[in-house]
């Protein structure tokens, strides 16, 4: 039978800029399994799901003419059934090779930032990267040296939302990232099965095939997501936002320890690593004379020394909201963590001048840029 093709746009020369126009759901929303059970339903063989997997991971076409060897009422069905982005870099990237941070347009007109990492040290290589996604417009925990939550939360992104972002910075620099962190705009276990949902189609091995343990998912302290990120099987990395070793200023820098103490906190990670055999990241922003003194290191050498476990030291980022300085004792704060047998890392933060460092991240609503 002969199917016309009329139903499906023409491209044009904006075909490969984001649409947000369509009230369709978006296929980059489902993971290969919720697309064969779609295509298997209208009656398309397993297959074209293989096919179909292919140009959107793969080849990240951005109509469904360029898929040229999907059949004609394939790609009708398709066209009617599925909104396809279309992925661009922005105007005037160019392949980055310091930190770069790109706005990302969601269909409602807010918009997400998200951050390229080019890997760093003496082994350089151009074309690997570390990619900081966000998972939701705001937040809600609004932790007191953190930008993203000052305007509070609007909602949370949806699957596609979220690869779009990976997307787009695969079409900025040519390449998919090497690594993943969920570290941006958000709390990823604030939107958890979005989140998670997003990470098995990046980890697909037949498409983007970014491995597991290239998957870091950060959290600060919501108990409830680390228990049941233990029971998900897969080898994803768990990173804690911690920031203080006791729990009075936990709470004065992190509102979430308030309804999830850092007792509490401590012993859900426990479980986690007996659990998984996984150690846990914890991440610590340096603030001066606030968490960066020689008693809050031997405190949080007491806190970790029986946890398998890394931690990770950050220097403050400024963030005008937040009345507070880079720690001007961090390599002796590094060094008491050293001597103590702590795995340890001082962070060279990327980023800063961008506003693009940890903390710094904002949502933009209604195109206004941040």
């Amino acid at each position: 039978m002969d199917i016309s093709l009329a139903g499906i746009p023409t491209p044009t020369a904006d075909s490969r800029r984001i649409s947000h126009n369509s009230m369709l759901p978006s296929v980059y929303d489902l993971t290969r399994a919720e697309l064969t059970e779609s295509c298997n339903a209208a009656g398309f063989p397993a297959f074209r799901v293989s096919q179909l997997w292919h140009w959107l991971y793969r080849q990240q076409a951005a109509t469904w003419q360029e898929m040229h060897n999907l059949s004609p009422d394939f790609r009708v069905w398709l066209n009617k059934k599925y909104h396809l982005p279309a992925f661009a870099p922005p105007p005037n990237a160019a392949t980055p090779h310091s930190a770069t941070k790109l706005l990302i347009p969601l269909r409602n007109g807010d918009s997400v930032e998200t951050v390229i990492l080019p890997a760093g040290g003496r082994n350089h290589n151009p074309n690997r990267y570390t990619l900081c996604l966000s998972c939701q417009v705001g937040c809600r925990f609004n932790c007191a040296f953190c930008a993203s939550g000052k305007a509070g939360f609007i909602r949370n992104l949806t699957t596609g939302e979220i690869i779009s972002q990976l997307m787009t910075a695969s079409a900025t620099t040519g390449h998919p990232p090497s690594n993943i962190v969920f570290m941006g705009i958000g709390e990823p276990f604030d939107n958890y099965d979005n989140v998670l949902k997003a990470a098995r189609i990046i980890n697909d091995p037949d498409g983007l095939k970014i491995g597991a343990r290239r998957i870091t998912v950060s959290t600060c302290g919501i108990i409830p997501g680390i228990r049941r990120f233990a029971e998900e099987g897969r080898q994803f990395e768990l990173s804690v936002s911690l920031h203080a070793p006791e729990n009075s200023l936990r709470s004065r820098l992190m509102p979430a320890n308030n309804k999830y103490p850092l007792p509490e906190l401590m012993q859900a990670c426990r479980e986690y690593t007996a659990k998984t055999n996984r150690i846990i990241t914890f991440e610590y922003t340096l603030i001066k004379d606030i968490n960066d003194r020689p008693e809050h290191a031997r405190t949080l050498v007491k806190l970790l020394r029986q946890l398998p476990c890394r931690v990770n030291l950050i220097p403050l980022s400024p963030v005008d909201e937040f009345d507070g300085h880079p720690s001007t004792s961090a390599s002796d704060f590094e060094e008491a963590l050293q001597q103590a047998h702590i795995n340890v890392t001082l962070r060279n933060s990327q980023g800063t001048q961008l506003k693009a460092a940890c903390g710094q991240l904002r949502f933009s609503k209604n195109d206004e840029q941040t």
